[in-house]
């Protein structure tokens, strides 16, 4: 196992893991840290190969050995919140580690298996190839790309583009193998059964106009995680916190202190 992550956190209160989606990092969270920070205590931290970790990468790249790594670096119990690859990362640390370190489960912007196939929506397999493809030409226009695939269906898409680009590129660009690898986790990463197995409190938040989790996941999952809880933004894409952040915010906050005990 590779060393712990770096991690920042801000506030007090019952911890809030935020982990990030593919090609990105915890800057992208900032807003929504310093907002949730006023009454809990917001834990940001940067998937192996991605901003303050791009140097710390396990032996091998899987999305077990990502979770481990993430709660064993976090060591202490948390709710876990991830977005759209850190979804599958937080899915897999409700499913594997201690239960009493797991206080809840936020989904936003995720689905339990990514590719579209002829019983579930989702990404076409060409479209991962593209980026597979692009990847060994250039990073940097490979995710500036991602980005406005994850914008699309927004009402104010370039602002959204703006704004992810400035919060992001504060920190250094990927890792290509974390890139490349993670490409291979959408594209293989199957934890539809395990839904039916999270026991703790279990939100899940999405954009109805997004492109990479189309909306018709969201009926289908309803029926693979019935404890769950849902909340759907109706003019939101692939990133509501950024797109939607204060209803964001106002539904988030109410949940967290529904179901952690903070008020």
């Amino acid at each position: 196992m590779a060393q712990s992550l770096k991690f920042s956190s801000i506030g007090h209160g019952t911890p809030i893991v935020l982990l990030h989606g593919w090609g990105l990092n915890s800057g992208v969270f900032e807003p929504l840290a310093v907002k949730l920070g006023e009454r809990f205590k917001v834990i940001s931290i940067d998937l192996p190969g991605y901003g303050d970790n791009v140097d710390c990468l396990p032996a091998h790249y899987q999305l077990a050995e990502l979770a481990e790594l993430v709660y064993q670096s976090v060591a202490e119990p948390a709710v876990y919140l991830g977005w759209s690859l850190g979804g599958l990362v937080a899915t897999q640390i409700a499913r594997t580690a201690r239960q009493t370190d797991v206080l809840g489960l936020v989904h936003v912007a995720t689905s339990p298996y990514f590719v579209e196939a002829h019983d579930w929506p989702g990404i076409k397999p060409e479209l991962l190839a593209t980026f597979h493809q692009q990847l060994a030409k250039d990073i940097g226009k490979t995710l500036s790309g991602f980005l406005k695939i994850q914008a699309m269906g927004s009402s104010h898409i370039k602002e959204d583009i703006r704004q992810i680009q400035q919060l992001v590129m504060a920190k250094p660009l990927p890792n290509r193998k974390a890139l490349e690898q993670g490409l291979h986790i959408l594209a293989s990463a199957d934890t539809r059964a395990d839904l039916a197995q999270i026991t703790m409190p279990f939100l899940r938040m999405y954009g109805k106009m997004d492109s990479l989790v189309p909306k018709k996941v969201i009926n289908l999952v309803d029926s693979l995680a019935t404890n769950s809880d849902l909340v759907v933004f109706d003019k939101a894409s692939h990133a509501p916190f950024i797109s939607n952040f204060q209803e964001f915010v106002e539904h988030l906050n109410a949940w967290l202190s529904d179901n952690t005990g903070h008020y």
